[in-house]
Parts: C-alpha cells; structure tokens; sequence
C-alpha cells in the first residue's frame, strides 16, 4: 500500500475576527417566535370564524316542558310579546289594534335582506330587523342601508346560539360583541333583544326565561312575537302569507326572517302582506313607533365605535384568509396526489426502459474492456465505518483496475490511521487539514489517476457489484454522471423505518422520474460516479453550498451532460438515529439545496430540461407546499372541528391508501419488503412535521442571510448490510 500524506499549516484567525465569524453562522431563532406568532393568529382567526360559522339562522320547535311551571312563567305565557324584565316584576306590553310590527331574524344576508327592503320602500313602510352580530360584521353597508332607510335594529346575539343553553358569561359576551360591531357599523347602539329560537310568549320555557333576566338585567327590552310565520321551514307563500295575517284587527309582532337560507317564499309573502295589511287599514311600522316608544338607538361612544370596526374587519379578515385557506389545502392536496401519480407512472416507464436484457432501450453501449476507476472516499470522523466502507470496495468484482483514495479531512477520531492500518492494495490514504467536505473531494479528484471517478461517503458500503453497475451507462460518451440507489442500513426503530420509506419513496422513486424527463437535481454524495471531463467543465466541485452534490449535478445538468439513475447500483448508509441528529442532517441539506436553486436560478430561462422541469418542481414541492404545511394541518383540524369529520377523514384515509400504493410499488421496484409500510400512517403525525419545520428553519436561515455552518452528525456504526441481492 502507498500512502500520500500532505500536511498544510492554517493560522488560526484573531479572536476578534473568529468571534464575529461565529456571530456570522450563528442559527437564527427569532423566527421561531414569528412563526409561533404567526401559528397563534392563524388558530386565532380559524377559532373566530369557526365561532362565527355557529351564526346558522335558524329556529327550532321549543323543548318540552318537563317540569311544573314557576308562577313568573305562567304570567310570562299570558303576557304580550314586548317584556320589560328589568325589574323584580316582569312587564310587558301588546301593540295596539290594527297595527303590525314587521320584524326580521338572522339578517343582515347580502342576497335577501337588499331584495326586502326594496319591497318595504315600495310599500312605504319600516320594519325591525333582529340582526346577528356577525353578519352585521360581514355586511356593514348593507347594516348602514337599513338604518338609512328609517329603520330599526334589535340584537340578535353575535353568533345566534340558544341562550339558554350556554352560561351567562357568553350570553353577556354575545349581545355585548352585536352592539360593538353594530356601534362600528353605524355609530349607534340598540336597546331592543329578541333571543334566538324564540317564538311567542307561550312557549318560553324556564331556561328561556332565566336567560331573558339576564338580558333584561342589561336593560334590554325583549321582543318575543303574537305571530311565528315559521318561514324557515320554507312551506310556500300562500301558507307564510295565511300564517303572518293577524286575525280580527288585532295588533301584532310578525316574525319573520331574512337570512338562513332561501328567502323569495318570504319576500314574495311580504309582498303580499303588506298589500293586504293596506287593503284592511292596518298601521305598519317600528316596533317602537307602534308602542309609541321613544327610538331604540342610542348614540355609541368612540371607544365602542373603533373596537366594533375593528371587530368587522377582524371577522371579514378571518372569512378571507378562511376560504383562502380551504382553497390552499384542496390545492395541496390535489398538487401530492397528481405528484404521486405522475412519479408513479413516470416510475413505471422508466423500468420498462432500463428492464428487458439486450432488448431494452436507451442501453448504454458496452465499454469494450472495464475502464479503470478511481473511487474517492471524503472522511471526516469516520472511524466508525471508513473500516467497513475500504473494505467494501477493495473487496468489489469489478473486473477493472479500482483506486481507492481516502481523503483525511481533519479528522481528529484517528480515522487516517483506521485506513492506512488495513494495509489494502490500491489504496491511498491522503491527509489534509479540515476544510470541508467539497475540499477533500476536489483534492481527491486532483489525485486521481483516472477518468472515470466514483465519490462515497465515509459511512456508507458498497455491495460488490456496485461499481460495475456504476460504470455500465458511462459507456455513452453524452453521460456525464450516474447516481446510485442509497438505502438505509439502519432499519430499526421508527425512525429508521421512516427513512427507508423516504429513501425509496422520496429519493429513488423520484429519481427514476428525473431519468426519464432529463431533469436529475441531485447525484447523492453517499454514491455516484462521474466523467473526469464532466466535471472539469464546471470546474470541479464548489464550496458555494452546503449541498455539494446538488451544486454539482446542476451545474453538470446546465453544462448539457445527461445524469442518470442507476437502480441495481446498491450502496447502504448509515441514517441518522435520533431526531435531532436527523434534524441537523435535514437542515444542511434543505438550506444547501435553497442556496443551490438560488445559485442555478438563471436555469430557468436557459434552453434546456433542467430548469423549467426541475427547480420548478423543487420550489413547488419541496419549498411552498412545506412553507403551508403548517397551516394545511391547522386547517385540516378546523374541518374536523367544524364540519363534518367523515370527508376530512376519508380524504386523509383515501391520501394514505394512495401513498401505500406508491410505497408498495416503489417497494416492489427496489426489491424491498412493503411488511415497513404499517409506520406509513404515524409517519404523517411526526416525521413529515419535522421536514416542514426544517424547511421552515432553512428559508429562515436564508432570508436573514445567515451563513449555516456544517451540520455533523454522530455515526454509530450500527448498521449491517443484507445478503446482496442481484438483479
């Protein structure tokens, strides 16, 4: 064995300087309070709107009296639909003969409440509008037009619940919250209430009653009804208009509603009502002009006005970013399942191009004898493996001349003298003071002694076929490079488990798609072999980025060299077997991947494959669609806790059955058991949280122009290879 040692005396830099330089790459972590902010106000406007969407308008027949009524109650059943319950004493009052108070539950609705006011100013009346805080706060304008018009608005709670269902506090934060957003609306406050769910006095029950005290304790006067149309069960105009007619000139309170769905039976009653009311002499008006009542507005104070705008413009916010949202889950969603499909079939095309003996297609022509190779192993503490990894390769059947060179890279494990103490032939161990991974790369390739190169990670195994797999598609002189197929030696536990499923899934399946389309982003640096001229056109390898084999294939790819996958080339690594360890693992790759993109950027408008096909797809999927993930899960939690849990869950089942087809059949293709496939579920609850964090981390890192340093990672050595399996 020869051994080539060189030794490079580096001054260390002043302290001064070093200590800015550590400044320099520290890791950024403000953002991670933005992004817990960010979390907190996208969970505050989901809660908002999600407690808003409980505005739903309609009635339902009251509950059964299930117990002996009190003596208050009994007087409420016999009393007239306006109480005042203020007092110890509840009063009320009745209106006077032949003379009706229209009202109106649920509004203000964009579609109907317009619709009815131009049938009130045909007929030249006024009307009481019992309006829901929160559609006061989606339609402001349409709020300003009713009061415009002469006039009246009740509270009808914020979000229309059952009063008495719910504890006093959020009764007085519902009426509470309508007078704000109707003080922002129009400057005025309201004195008038009618509960939701409410009818005529007869059939208030004893929780109604309590919760009308409370109101009245809050001054309100409460507005029950003499007539319930019961037009929200939509039963025709002819029955709304027989039920709203008041019987032997009596005075009246009309209920009716003009939101919670399709209201023309409504308006075309109304229509006729008020016609009919005209033809019998009947007074329609206000409900506190019919009482002869003072108005039931009341000027609202500044502080008032300012939180109820800011209140309706909060709503309004929460209802946009909301639908926004739902349009950017069902895009997501849509985006992955085409993604997993296309690869699929894409996957499926390129084995039966690379499959079927001398008959398949795009072959590479045979090299006429094996070419010699010189394999270059980059070593930074790696005295774990870099004994298993030599040995892999000295041990290879391939039939050529193999070089082994072995770049020391500062190791201070004593890694240089586990190589050079294992004394195999055609192999060089070559030292040099740390400068990182690309430098020791670039310092091998300088002593290589042939054209055809392979580059291996230090903790990674070839099996003995690799490196003729490896060499076959460089027979076509336009093949610049070759990327093996990376698997994980270390399956055990769920973590290890998880990254076999990524690597064949996410990085194997994925490549033989880039194959097929010309595009191949990235040859990994655990295996790959080059063409000498390849890479002397890009100047070799650049210390521009952390992702060194990203930089390189692109640059290669932009150069015009064809990159290929190689599937039968095996290589098995060490994975990373904690999350933190894989967190750091994750965090160099993504951040070098972004500067790699950005560094390629001008790809895009370049003839050629690469860079509409790829970093296209790199900043669709593997940047913004984890940037939104986030907020996808959050939303995804809200439709659960909101709508109907089934379509949320047959989606997410349905998403799930899909993956496990692709896993199976990228399974299949690698020759891999699918029995790993039962972790594929949990996988979705914390591993894919951890990537999009990463990549959160990483955009982060670049935004702030923050230098990443490198990101080491422990090796154990604790991973053994299967028995080799040939194709």
């Amino acid at each position: 064995m020869s051994r080539q040692t060189t030794h490079t005396a580096v001054m260390p830099p002043p302290p001064a300087e070093e200590a800015t330089r550590r400044r320099r790459r520290a890791d950024p972590r403000g953002h991670w309070f933005l992004v817990a902010i960010l979390m907190v106000l996208v969970s505050g406007a989901l809660v908002f709107e999600g407690y808003v969407t409980g505005a739903q308008g309609e009635t339902h027949a009251a509950p059964p009296v299930t117990a002996p009524p009190s003596a208050e109650l009994r007087r409420i059943w016999q009393s007239g639909p306006v109480l005042n319950l203020t007092g110890s004493k509840p009063g009320s009052v009745r209106l006077p003969a032949r003379t009706v108070a229209l009202t109106f539950d649920d509004g203000p609705d964009p579609r109907w409440t317009p619709q009815l006011l131009d049938v009130l100013k045909r007929h030249g009346v006024k009307a009481t509008f019992f309006a829901v805080g929160a559609k006061i706060a989606e339609n402001p304008e349409l709020t300003r037009r009713i009061v415009a018009e002469g006039h009246e608005i009740g509270n009808h709670t914020y979000a229309h619940p059952d009063l008495s269902a719910i504890p006093e506090w959020r009764l007085r934060l519902e009426v509470s919250l309508t007078q704000k957003v109707l003080a922002g609306a129009t400057g005025r406050h309201t004195r008038l209430m009618r509960p939701p769910y409410s009818s005529t006095p007869g059939s208030v029950t004893a929780p109604q009653l309590r919760a009308m005290r409370a109101l009245g304790g809050e001054g309100y006067l409460v507005v029950l009804t003499d007539i319930d149309t019961k037009d929200w069960s939509r039963p025709g105009a002819g029955p709304i208009l027989h039920a709203a007619t008041p019987r032997r000139g009596r005075g009246s309170v009309i209920m009716m509603h003009d939101s919670g769905g399709d209201r023309g039976q409504t308006i075309t009653a109304v229509d006729r009502l008020l016609t009919l009311l005209s033809e019998r002499n009947y007074r329609v008006t206000t409900l506190t002009a019919a009482l002869g009542m003072p108005s039931a507005y009341a000027s609202a104070g500044p502080g008032d006005r300012l939180i109820g705008a800011a209140l309706g413009l909060a709503q309004r916010a929460s209802a946009a970013f909301t639908g926004a949202m739902s349009w950017v889950l069902v895009a997501a969603g849509v985006l992955t399942m085409a993604r997993l499909l296309f690869f699929l079939v894409l996957a499926w095309m390129h084995v039966q191009r690379v499959r079927g003996g001398r008959r398949r297609v795009g072959r590479a022509p045979a090299w006429l004898s094996p070419p010699p190779v010189s394999v270059i192993v980059p070593a930074y503490n790696e005295a774990v493996g870099i004994e298993a990894t030599v040995r892999s390769l000295v041990t290879s059947d391939y039939p050529g001349v193999v070089e082994v060179i072995v770049v020391d890279d500062g190791s201070t494990d004593g890694t240089a003298a586990i190589a050079s103490g294992l004394r195999s032939p055609g192999v060089r161990v070559i030292e040099r003071p740390n400068g990182g991974k690309p430098a020791a790369l670039n310092t091998g390739i300088m002593h290589a002694s042939h054209d055809i190169l392979i580059m291996v990670d230090g903790d990674t195994v070839f099996e003995p076929a690799t490196i003729g797999h490896l060499v076959r598609p460089l027979g076509d002189p336009q093949v610049g490079a070759v990327s093996g197929n990376t698997k994980v030696g270390n399956r055990r536990g769920m973590i290890g488990r998880w990254q076999h499923i990524e690597y064949v899934i996410g990085f194997n399946l994925d490549r033989r798609a880039f194959d097929l389309l010309g595009c191949m982003p990235t040859v990994p640096g655990a295996i790959g072999a080059f063409r000498r001229s390849a890479l002397a056109s890009v100047s070799g390898l650049s210390l521009d980025t952390l992702a060194e084999d990203t930089d390189l294939t692109m640059a290669m790819c932009r150069a015009g060299w064809r990159i290929v996958y190689e599937e039968n080339a095996l290589a098995w690594t060490e994975a990373p077997t904690s999350l933190r360890q894989l967190w750091r693992q994750r965090y160099r790759w993504c951040y070098g991947t972004l500067q790699a993109m950005w560094k390629h950027r001008r790809a895009v408008v370049e003839p050629g494959r690469f860079g509409r096909r790829c970093l296209g797809y790199l900043a669709l999927f593997q940047v913004v669609l984890p940037l939104v993930a986030p907020v996808v899960d959050i939303m995804a939690v809200y439709s659960l806790a909101i709508n109907d849990p089934l379509p949320v869950v047959a989606v997410w089942a349905g998403f799930v059955l899909v993956q496990a087809f692709t896993g199976w059949y990228a399974l299949r293709l690698d020759r891999e058991r699918a029995s790993v496939l039962w972790v594929l579920p949990l996988q979705q609850f914390v591993y894919r949280q951890l990537m999009y964090l990463v990549v959160i981390q990483s955009v982060a890192t670049a935004m702030l122009g923050v230098r990443l340093r490198w990101q080491t990672i422990s090796r154990e050595g604790t991973f053994s290879t299967p028995a080799t399996r040939r194709p």
